[in-house]
């Protein structure tokens, strides 16, 4: 059996392994995520990737101190993992996923962490709880298809918990398209939809996220992805020029 080893992925060398999401280093939402990892605000974050004895990629976390999280959580002094992906069935079966998370405890335990913690959903682009409750990990908190999953070392820290980003949609009046360069698809998706928005006359405005904070007070639970309308989370994860055209069918019939 190919044995798994654990290679981080820094500011220094992601030019080199790259993000593992995008394969193709020359793609914009690989320039943008590279350029994100690199970015002073965020200092303290971590990706770690598992790689064969061949050097194939599979699989990946990314984590960071969880004041820094760009994910809507109050979690002092956790980690918390933004992602983690094992893209192939045979990986999920050689424990892959939880090596990963291993190295994510091992880091929490080293820095006198109070523990880990993670938002998981059943829903789109977010990590499902089950490789989470294998590990040992319980609810903290719930909000929408969301759940705040945690590992705690320190009984003396309070248990993380959601903030409610349902208070910050009504901010948000016509057509919004709020993003970070957190996921490496994102840049993809924006231009896509700004082209549709564009060919269907919608005055869609973007906002581009730039620190961890304003993605803490973003109007979803993803953080760093919302399309929003008149106060109304439409969409709170990457889409395609497809689904986009399908929600604009759906929201300018209300209005006909």
């Amino acid at each position: 059996m190919d044995e798994i080893q654990i290679i981080s992925v820094i500011a220094g060398n992601v030019n080199e392994t790259g993000t593992y999401c995008i394969k193709d280093k020359k793609a914009p939402g690989h320039k943008a995520k590279v350029k994100w990892v690199k970015s002073k605000g965020n200092e303290g974050l971590r990706m770690r990737m598992a790689i064969d004895n061949a050097g194939r990629q599979l699989g990946f976390i990314e984590f960071t101190p969880a004041e820094f999280a760009w994910r809507p959580v109050i979690a002092l002094n956790y980690l918390f993992i933004h992602c983690i992906a094992i893209l192939h069935k045979e990986e999920r079966n050689k424990n892959v996923g939880s090596s990963l998370i291993g190295s994510c405890e091992k880091d929490a335990r080293k820095e006198k962490k109070s523990g880990v913690c993670v938002m998981t959903s059943s829903g789109a682009w977010m990590a499902d709880k089950r490789l989470f409750e294998k590990n040992g990990y319980i609810k903290a908190d719930e909000l929408d298809r969301f759940e705040l999953m945690f590992r705690k070392f320190d009984e003396k820290n309070p248990v993380p918990r959601l903030i409610d980003w349902r208070e910050q949609q009504n901010k948000y009046q016509g057509w919004n398209l709020v993003y970070a360069d957190q996921c490496p698809w994102h840049e993809k998706s924006v231009n896509d939809l700004k082209q549709v928005a564009d060919e269907w006359g919608i005055d869609l405005k973007v906002i581009k996220l730039r620190t961890s904070k304003e993605a803490q007070d973003a109007p979803s639970g993803f953080g760093t992805y919302s399309l929003i309308r008149d106060g109304r989370l439409l969409d709170d994860h990457y889409i395609s020029k497809t689904r986009f055209e399908s929600i604009l069918r759906k929201e300018l019939k209300k209005t006909r």
